[in-house]
């Protein structure tokens, strides 16, 4: 069903505060509102995340996004503000949580990521070889820029169309990698978010049939505490297939797409939180 489904497809920095977002919470309060309303052990642990996120270094991030965002840049000295992600050009306020989606300019399904990259390329002039394109994962320009068009949905519901075949046939084959057993430890996604209390050392993960624990989980861009830097959805799919120890899986392609696709159906009519903080 997979092949047939895709076949079908043509350091911690100080911040004044947290930069305006489309909601009237801020990511922390979305958090708290799922805390308080779950028996989640998974959100609980994130109770020692709300210290930190009113000084989330991803809202400095957000801050340089927006202004490479609205900038006239590239071969063409043209801003992404002629940039359509699925609600007219420019229009950012609920439009992340209503992808990945069909693009009838591409004929594709895109995520976030991909149509930014698409806008970049086809709008401002970049090619692929230019290092605002090459440069894909750490704080870099198109981290920048997607936290900050994130954010712009921060606390709306997850919402994405589900009308067109092409986004039926994505979340179709996202579902059938989500559980396909494979790589030399026999994992799928399910392996480690198919129930409650399954745990990757100290930390409990998220069931990808709470919806409460799911939009936490899929909430990208986040901080990764970790990492010391930002990361988005693309690079939270390569890290999982990694750590499943199967196939490299190529950044903005049918496959990441469709994974995402499938995890943000499953988060449908949660609120996103947006930028998140993680360990």
């Amino acid at each position: 069903m997979y092949k047939s489904a895709l076949c079908a497809l043509p350091i911690m920095f100080a911040v004044a505060g947290p930069v305006v977002a489309a909601s009237d919470k801020t990511p922390q309060e979305v958090l708290h509102a799922l805390i308080d309303s779950s028996d989640s052990a998974y959100l609980t642990q994130s109770e020692q995340n709300l210290m930190m996120m009113q000084d989330d270094p991803a809202y400095w991030i957000a801050e340089q996004g927006e202004i490479l965002f609205k900038e006239p840049r590239g071969p063409n000295k043209v801003s992404l503000e002629k940039c359509d992600f699925g609600k007219g050009p420019g229009v950012l306020d609920g439009a992340y949580v209503e992808m990945p989606r069909y693009f009838a300019d591409t004929g594709k399904v895109m995520d976030l990521e991909s149509r930014l990259m698409y806008c970049m390329k086809n709008l401002q002039g970049f090619t692929d070889e230019d290092k605002e394109l090459k440069d894909k994962h750490g704080n870099t320009d198109l981290v920048k820029i997607q936290t900050y068009v994130a954010m712009q949905s921060n606390g709306m519901p997850w919402n994405p169309p589900m009308d067109h075949p092409l986004e039926q046939a994505m979340r179709a084959a996202g579902e059938e990698f989500f559980y396909r057993r494979a790589g030399i430890s026999d994992f799928s996604c399910a392996t480690c978010h198919g129930a409650t209390g399954k745990r990757i050392r100290a930390s409990v993960l998220p069931n990808a049939s709470i919806p409460e624990e799911w939009t936490k989980a899929i909430s990208w861009p986040a901080f990764r505490v970790g990492h010391d830097a930002v990361r988005g959805s693309q690079h939270r799919v390569s890290e999982c297939v990694w750590q499943m120890r199967q196939a490299e899986i190529v950044y903005g392609s049918d496959a990441a797409i469709a994974i995402i696709s499938y995890w943000t159906d499953k988060a449908r009519g949660q609120p996103a939180i947006l930028p998140d903080i993680k360990r």
